[in-house]
């Protein structure tokens, strides 16, 4: 979400790489350096997620966790990421009890406009990506397999969009690692809104992000069914200094990960609503 910045302006853009965020600075159409625009950023957030999303009947309502940030821009790689570490205090009570202690999002994306010199720019459409996508999360699902590790891979922009400024949007085909095959795709977005600005130069910003997949294999077991579509929303409401934010955000899901709510064994929900609330400092 941010860098070291000395005015609002440009640490808005920075910004602008939130969680799920994958955004870069617009490239001017003279390509001539391709350094002239680099910066990099990291953070860490300490973060309480309120009754998360997909979970079963009866699991504690919440946990906390820390969150390293970062990203930037150099050359043609467009680069995001996070690294989560669950319930750092092993609180009995947390929902992260038993579960993947860590997760990982690794998210480098090449403009294809610095890659071929050229201003592939059209109408609302500001930078073109080839981008990729990356999820681990190192554990093992409830059926005694691998957990989350996936990839994606497909197309982005930067575009122009009204009130809300410039977004990141991309379209990914996800290849399951551990299935070794395709399946499905997602569109995902995200976006950095700065609204009010204060006269000692910190700033209240909307923020947020939305992924949905669709076209996936139904898979219909009786443990965790899933269906073809899901996906989820973030909007949130941050207070950015130089050094420090503060923030709440609501997450919206429909059937998230594509796992059809309520169903199975163990009733699993996957369609509601979640609360998170954070607190970051910027190196």
């Amino acid at each position: 979400m941010g860098l070291m910045m000395k005015n609002v302006k440009t640490l808005a853009l920075a910004t602008a790489l939130t969680a799920g965020a994958m955004s870069a600075p617009t490239f001017a159409a003279d390509r001539s350096d391709l350094h002239a625009g680099d910066y990099k950023w990291m953070q860490f957030n300490y973060m309480y997620a309120l009754e998360e999303l997909p979970r079963a009947s009866g699991d504690a309502s919440g946990h906390d966790y820390l969150e390293m940030e970062f990203g930037g821009r150099s050359g043609i790689f467009d680069l995001y990421g996070y690294v989560d570490v669950f319930n750092p205090s092993e609180r009995d009570s947390s929902d992260k009890v038993g579960k993947p202690k860590m997760f990982m999002k690794f998210a480098p994306r090449i403009s294809l406009d610095a890659l071929t010199g050229k201003d592939l720019s059209f109408g609302p459409v500001k930078e073109v990506y080839f981008s990729t996508l990356f999820n681990w999360d190192g554990g093992y699902d409830a059926e005694g397999g691998s957990g989350t590790n996936n990839s994606n891979w497909g197309v982005g922009a930067d575009v122009e969009v009204p009130w809300l400024g410039k977004t990141g949007m991309n379209l990914y085909a996800q290849y399951d690692l551990n299935a070794k095959e395709w399946n499905g795709y997602q569109f995902s977005a995200n976006w950095f809104k700065p609204l009010h600005n204060f006269d000692n130069g910190s700033f209240v910003s909307f923020q947020g992000y939305v992924d949905w997949q669709f076209g996936a294999q139904i898979r219909g077991n009786d443990f965790v069914p899933k269906g073809a579509t899901g996906g989820q929303t973030f909007l949130g409401l941050y207070w950015h200094s130089e050094r420090y934010a503060l923030g709440y955000g609501l997450k919206a899901y429909k059937n998230t990960y594509t796992i059809t709510d309520g169903a199975g064994i163990v009733g699993l929900k996957s369609t509601g609503v979640s609360h998170y609330f954070s607190a970051t400092y910027k190196f």
